[in-house]
């Protein structure tokens, strides 16, 4: 990260990044492009190779399979191997990213992160005019795995913090430690580790055809027993070398180690990478001992689920006008088609994946106030509930795919007015996902508060529809 980097406020790429690339797993060559996305976007993956072209969305309550790294899964769509891109943008601050693959998995390039931030650095990072929401805990959260003897804690801080121990029993590897102070640190420290693998699991994945797009550089082998001419045999087969050998500590001859710790490094790496999934940025200290990506993942839900809580959703949302905007009514107007005297949105000031907070400030110039109760203006209620509408709309456009989206309502229900909105009030417009978006088909809740008090509420049936742009 830059020394002018602020960490406060949302950041996406300069342009599109591109890779190509060997899955480990499947052999399947893919092509992987990195492209920026809106404040509020967060990170989320799309198959373009398959039919209907998913999107699957960043998030540990998506993980199916933690066996041979993390996948995702959703809308029928699949992707496999994701926490070391994932890390890539956490460590280079990237919040909003949309990233298109032609694969089920990604590409394991050299085993480490570094080869993604190359290309995100060639794209280049850009601040966002939006603020990061930095999520704090008030208590320490555990995990414990008594079986694998996996113990992991985030503990309250000022920063985001990891340390990591290993301790799988080996001699070669013995007992090891890595520390992340900072986020800023990760290029240096711990982006170049690789993915590490015993030489008895290797063997066993080679057995079973589970390791297609293996090569010997790209991981880091242990060589925790004697190895035999006819297993050596194998792995020249397997990876298509002559000298495969064992050089010094007990490593295999792929190359030389970036680090003495590497292997506790590359753990680091995926925890980082892992909690990602969270789907929102934590001050934490994490203390991870043994992680692996099974434990990460719970651990993931846990935090998740605390901040959940915590989060206190039904609460009045408050308005502070000296804080950013996430959205201003220029961008405003880029992503609706709505103008004068029908713009009924000043501003956005909350904006992720399943909520949005808006701002209409009433005045007692507004064109309606002419012919709507003279003498006692009174706000119509049908365009308070246009209003919602229209905040509902930036909403779900937000979370589709990049592209050129118009939001049409199919339904509203529930529908009810407590409370008269006039000039000089302050309408702050709330709307969640009450449903994940399927089919173009967004349903949400709406509130309209004014002083504290909730003015409107309605359910929101709505269609996303793209533009058939020239």
């Amino acid at each position: 990260m830059a020394s002018s980097f602020n960490p406060d406020k949302q950041h996406t790429l300069g342009g599109p990044a591109r890779i190509s690339g060997t899955g480990l797993h499947t052999g399947a060559l893919v092509n992987m492009t990195l492209k920026p996305a809106q404040p509020g976007y967060g990170i989320q993956f799309q198959r373009i190779d398959l039919p209907n072209q998913p999107v699957i969305k960043a998030d540990c309550d998506l993980v199916v399979d933690t066996s041979r790294g993390t996948t995702l899964e959703a809308n029928g769509g699949r992707v496999s191997t994701v926490e070391h891109v994932l890390a890539a943008l956490v460590g280079t601050g990237v919040d909003n990213c949309h990233i298109e693959i032609n694969g089920p998995e990604l590409p394991i390039m050299d085993g480490s992160s570094m080869p993604f931030i190359d290309i995100i650095d060639e794209a280049g990072v850009v601040e966002q005019d939006a603020a990061k929401a930095w999520y704090t805990l008030g208590e320490n959260i555990s995990y414990f795995d008594e079986e694998r003897r996996v113990e992991i804690t985030a503990m309250p801080s000022t920063d985001y913090k990891v340390t990591t121990l290993i301790d799988f029993n080996s001699p070669v590897l013995g007992t090891q430690h890595a520390q992340l102070k900072r986020l800023k640190n990760f290029r240096t420290d711990i982006a170049t580790c690789r993915t590490f693998v015993f030489l008895h699991e290797l063997e066993m994945l080679i057995e079973n055809n589970l390791i297609k797009g293996g090569d010997i550089n790209n991981a880091i082998v242990v060589v925790d027993k004697p190895i035999t001419e006819e297993a050596k045999s194998r792995l020249r087969h397997a990876f298509k070398k002559d000298n495969i050998e064992i050089q010094g500590e007990g490593y295999l001859n792929n190359l030389q180690l970036r680090f003495p710790n590497e292997p506790a490094r590359h753990k680091l790496l995926d925890v980082v990478g892992d909690l990602a999934l969270i789907g929102v940025p934590i001050k934490a200290h994490i203390i991870a001992h043994r992680p692996g990506h099974a434990a990460n993942i719970e651990f993931a839900k846990k935090v998740k689920s605390y901040l959940k809580k915590n989060k206190h959703t039904k609460d009045v949302p408050t308005y502070d006008p000296s804080l950013a905007t996430v959205y201003d009514i220029a961008q405003i107007e880029k992503t609706l088609p709505h103008r004068f005297p029908f713009l009924l949105v000043d501003k956005v000031i909350e904006l992720s994946d399943k909520h949005i907070v808006g701002i209409k400030n009433v005045t007692f110039n507004e064109w309606f106030f002419q012919g709507h109760f003279p003498g006692n203006p009174v706000m119509p209620g049908v365009l308070q509930i246009e209003a919602l509408a229209q905040c509902g709309g930036i909403l779900c456009i937000n979370a589709m795919p990049p592209g050129q989206y118009d939001t049409y309502f199919l339904k509203i229900d529930n529908c009810k007015f407590k409370a008269k909105v006039g000039p000089g009030d302050t309408m702050i417009l709330k709307l969640e996902l009450t449903e994940p978006i399927r089919r173009g088909i967004c349903c949400m809740r709406g509130t309209v508060f004014v002083g504290g008090k909730v003015c409107t509420e309605a359910d929101l049936v709505a269609q996303l529809v793209k533009r058939n742009t020239p």
